[in-house]
């Protein structure tokens, strides 16, 4: 029985999926980090998605749309204490490539690369006042991001205004640096 049958019963067929799975484990550096750590990154930050999609993929309709969250670390990890959470966000940048060709031309598959965003998850790098000035010191547009930005890219990239689009990353980090 798929993860999707019972909802599709009653709903229909899926026009719209987002995967928006992360975690952090260990801000440990990548030769030092346990292989459990490892493990787990992968599992929730790359397999995960994959997963849901294959899942979903027979349930797909005609111009529906994927979107994966990534993340702007994604274009230049190494940079941090968020290594390996960054390069677990590089290969979601991959992944949207390979799926864009696979579920053309039935379903686009895109990327949103948030900035740094205020949330429970990035509650550690907040509590901090000089490490938030910090952050923001490397953004253009001197804030930093909110949910309703990166709700209204994922809303953007899932309607037909993007009927053209398949296979890109739309970086929201407000000018943040965010190219390899």
């Amino acid at each position: 029985m798929s993860l999707f049958s019972g909802s599709l019963q009653k709903y229909g067929q899926i026009d719209i999926l987002v995967s928006n799975a992360a975690a952090n484990l260990s801000i440990d550096p990548i030769v030092s980090m346990s292989e459990k750590a490892l493990d787990k990154l992968w599992e929730i930050n790359v397999k995960a998605s994959i997963q849901i999609v294959q899942a979903a993929a027979p349930f797909l309709s005609d111009g529906s749309s994927v979107i994966f969250v990534t993340s702007v670390a994604a274009f230049n990890p190494g940079t941090g204490f968020l290594n390996m959470y960054a390069v677990m966000k590089t290969a979601l940048l991959g992944l949207t490539k390979a799926l864009a060709a696979e579920l053309a031309p039935k379903t686009r598959v895109n990327g949103i690369a948030p900035g740094f965003v205020p949330t429970r998850f990035s509650a550690f790098l907040a509590e901090s006042a000089e490490i938030l000035a910090e952050i923001e010191s490397k953004i253009l547009l001197k804030r930093l991001g909110t949910t309703d930005d990166m709700a209204a890219a994922a809303a953007f990239l899932a309607s037909d205004d993007a009927s053209y689009i398949t296979g890109e990353t739309l970086v929201i980090a407000g000018g943040a640096q965010s190219r390899l």
